[in-house]
């Protein structure tokens, strides 16, 4: 249930910054913990009261609890896009006054005669007609880091979207009103919409179809959706890729009139990782070999998103050199299957003065067949 700020703290809608700070002074004496030790009641009206004057004693909170309710102040609410959303809204219910009656040729789409005619819901609202509707599909821009997108996780999101008015359940009509005998259809909550051998009627647009009638609801204006905040679970499956769209279902909007609610469309931007690079299904990656192990050869142990793993180097390998595990790359969303992990390997000398290193290396200069530039040309 929402918390009334105002009623807490003993004050009115208009009251003043000096009536605020009194009253809050005043509650808080009562009721601080100190003065009531042990008191579980007076420890919990004080953190009402401490949290009223908390938004009430700061302009710009107050101005958008004013507005928009304890709702607003959740984390993540966008005022702006509430706004709109508002705006949009008010157009919508405009535009159904405005639309209810125009026909399309009999009927107001060729929906509304298989509907009529069978009995089922179409899925959508139609021209003016009051049938229930799926809710719009959400889209929502997520980030994730490389390696959490190869192995898939799960998290929580808290999203700003639109939601059914808790206040009216979703009906749009004010819960505490008298209903009324609908005046446009008397009661039926069927129009009749052609005459002659065949009889055809659609649901009323000023009852939608219920027969009775009564005030709108004042937290959603009757359209039975108010914006709001929700946290959603979702499951980030393994090998999503930059611009990869994770549905999950029934997390869009509310549907309209009893319709179903519309998906919600993760569409996911990868953060780019400082050793490890995907193309397509397969990864790439850099790893620095000594000069002894680059010309013996050897057994080396590298990172992977399975964990450690022993990489074998042929003898006399080059700077540059690409070596292949199979296997060990990105899962493929569609056939499950993994991609292979590309390693290319880098000769590092080592940094030093040493005499006898470098003489060895001088040394080693006489071993090569060839002048390693001969066929360097501009």
């Amino acid at each position: 249930m929402s918390k009334d700020y105002y009623e807490i703290l003993g004050v009115s809608k208009d009251a003043s910054e000096s009536e605020l700070k009194k009253a809050y002074r005043k509650l808080a004496r009562k009721w601080h913990p100190d003065i009531n030790a042990g008191n579980k009641e007076a420890e919990q009206k004080f953190k009402e009261i401490s949290e009223s004057y908390d938004c009430l004693g700061n302009k710009e909170k107050r101005k958008i609890y004013d507005e928009f309710g304890e709702e607003g102040l959740r984390a993540g609410f966008d005022a702006e896009k509430a706004r709109e959303y508002r705006q949009w809204n008010s157009f919508q219910q405009e535009g159904r006054a405005g639309r209810a009656g125009q026909g399309f040729g009999q009927y107001q789409n060729y929906e509304d005669v298989f509907g009529d005619l069978f009995g089922f819901k179409t899925g959508r609202e139609g021209f003016g007609t009051t049938m229930s509707s799926t809710g719009r599909d959400l889209e929502h821009e997520m980030t994730v880091d490389l390696i959490s997108a190869l192995r898939g996780f799960e998290t929580e999101l808290s999203m700003q979207k639109i939601k059914a008015c808790e206040a009216c359940k979703g009906s749009g009509t004010d819960p505490n009103s008298t209903m009324t005998t609908c005046t446009t259809c008397g009661g039926s909550g069927r129009l009749n919409v052609a005459e002659g051998p065949m009889h055809f009627t659609k649901p009323c647009p000023n009852c939608k179809g219920h027969g009775k009638k009564g005030n709108p609801c004042s937290q959603c204006g009757g359209s039975g959706q108010v914006p709001g905040t929700e946290k959603i679970r979702v499951v980030i499956p393994q090998g999503v890729k930059e611009s990869s769209k994770v549905r999950v279902a029934g997390k869009g909007e509310p549907g309209f009139n009893g319709g179903k609610p519309g998906d919600l469309y993760l569409i996911i931007h990868l953060k780019p990782h400082p050793l490890l690079k995907r193309e397509k299904d397969n990864l790439y990656m850099e790893i620095p070999v000594t000069v002894r192990e680059a010309m013996a050869g050897g057994t080396i142990t590298i990172p992977t998103i399975d964990g450690q793993v022993k990489l074998k180097v042929p003898p006399k390998s080059q700077s540059g050199q690409t070596l292949k595990l199979k296997g060990k790359g990105a899962v493929n969303l569609k056939t499950k299957q993994r991609g292979d992990l590309m390693v290319k390997l880098a000769v590092k000398v080592p940094r030093t003065d040493d005499s006898g290193i470098l003489e060895a290396a001088e040394k080693m200069d006489g071993f090569y067949e060839e002048d390693l530039r001969r066929d360097i040309r501009l």
